[in-house]
């Protein structure tokens, strides 16, 4: 028996240009580097991220000015080709999202291009560690009631392939 376990970003959508757009406005307010930022944050948590640039008090402020960014750039996200076609094929108990990203902002990209959430979605909140780590996939797996043994993850970043 297969399930599915999908990654979002650059697997079932296409975000990058709203992605770069919010990690380069965040790195010009703070006088940050943005193509460092971006070398080392693809398939990331955010607050991983900033965790690595900033004082642990500053992490959240620095988090919620991101999530603020990515969640007004809606307009330039669009599912992936054929991605609609695979997630209609599937049963929706048999399959579900494994992401970096908050819940809301997942949920809004994932409606922005037309594309249904899931049932279960685990997302950055769900997690005391984010990818590699794969805690991340052995939750989905749980909650959709499979041997994570057979689960297929379809992913797109190092960090997610290592997870």
């Amino acid at each position: 028996m297969t399930y599915w376990l999908f990654d979002i970003d650059g697997t079932l959508v296409d975000s990058t240009p709203a992605v770069e757009r919010a990690w380069r406005t965040w790195a010009a307010e703070n006088g940050f580097d943005a193509d460092e930022i971006l070398a080392v944050s693809h398939g990331r948590r955010s607050e991983d991220t900033l965790a690595d640039l900033l004082a642990p008090e500053l992490v959240e402020p620095a988090y919620r000015r991101v999530l603020e960014l990515e969640m007004g750039d809606l307009d330039s996200v669009v599912a992936l080709l054929g991605a609609a076609e695979v997630l209609a094929s599937l049963p929706r108990d048999r399959w579900a999202a494994v992401t970096s990203g908050s819940r809301e902002l997942m949920s809004a990209r994932l409606a922005a291009a037309g594309l249904p959430v899931p049932d279960v979605m685990v997302t950055a909140e769900d997690v005391e560690a984010g990818k590699p780590d794969p805690s991340g996939y052995l939750l989905a797996a749980e909650l959709l009631g499979a041997d994570p043994a057979d689960c297929l993850v379809i992913e797109d970043a190092p960090a997610g392939l290592e997870a």
